[in-house]
């Protein structure tokens, strides 16, 4: 059986601001390694927020189970999200999670090569030469390496994006709308990049978008939302999962309205 990277149970995550309250419920969620997950849905139904949880930057406020497999301190195992200091959390982070952000999110100063290597530098990861010639040849970036990040198209900066997130070898890749800034045929090549690249590693890939039309047919698991307002100052979203035609059965979320 492939191996669980995450297991989500009954975990909640509520934020106020100004007495207006969200409340995101996830009754389950299972990430196994070499996957494909799609989170959709429309601005402010939960994903950045489900996303920053599986990130480990952004703890839940209530749950029944919370693991993520990972190596620490040289051991790999399925580690209990509440039993991990903040500096457990940011030693999984480093090594085992690499992350896409919406604009690609390089550092202007730095070449596209020193870019690209920043998480393995951050994270202690052994460089392999031909291993990065072949990622930045797949990517299309060979010729790029000497630039800043400023002489780049915006696919190029994306590209460049998802080289930095899968040169360390993490078994997780989370990608926050990472082709939300450009055209759609770039937007296709970027997610089957991404996909393909990810998969070759056994890497699991959480990616999340507005638009469903990217990871239909694609995904080996959609996660949805619905929305409930309670109250205008009180919204509850509660994620439901989707493998091919098939909701996945869920257990009942701990009410948090």
């Amino acid at each position: 059986m492939t191996e669980v990277i995450y297991r989500l149970r009954e975990v909640g995550k509520e934020r106020s601001k100004g007495g207006v309250s969200f409340v995101l419920n996830v009754p389950e969620l299972t990430v196994h390694r070499g996957e494909f997950i799609a989170v959709v849905g429309a601005s402010g139904c939960g994903k950045s927020t489900l996303l920053d949880m599986l990130a480990l930057v952004l703890a839940p406020t209530s749950l029944s189970s919370f693991t993520i497999r990972a190596r620490l301190g040289g051991e790999r195992k399925a580690w209990k999200r509440e039993e991990l200091s903040d500096n457990d959390l940011a030693r999984i982070r480093r090594s085992a999670i690499g992350y896409v952000l919406q604009h690609g999110g390089l550092l202007p100063f730095l070449s596209v090569r020193d870019n690209i290597l920043l998480t393995a530098a951050i994270s202690g990861a052994t460089l392999d030469e031909d291993r990065f010639g072949h990622l930045v040849a797949r990517l299309g970036l060979g010729d790029q390496m000497g630039k800043k990040p400023q002489h780049l198209s915006g696919g190029q900066r994306q590209r460049a994006a998802v080289a930095r997130a899968l040169v360390h070898r993490p078994v997780i890749i989370l990608a926050d709308e990472p082709t939300a800034a450009v055209d759609h045929p770039t937007a296709l090549e970027i997610r089957d990049e991404l996909r393909e690249l990810a998969s070759q590693a056994g890497s699991a890939v959480v990616m999340v978008t507005h638009d469903r039309s990217l990871v239909a047919g694609i995904a080996d698991a959609e996660v949805h939302f619905s929305l409930q307002r309670l109250s205008p100052a009180r919204t509850v979203s509660t994620t439901i999962v989707w493998r091919g035609d098939t909701r996945v059965r869920q257990p009942q979320a701990r009410t948090s309205a």
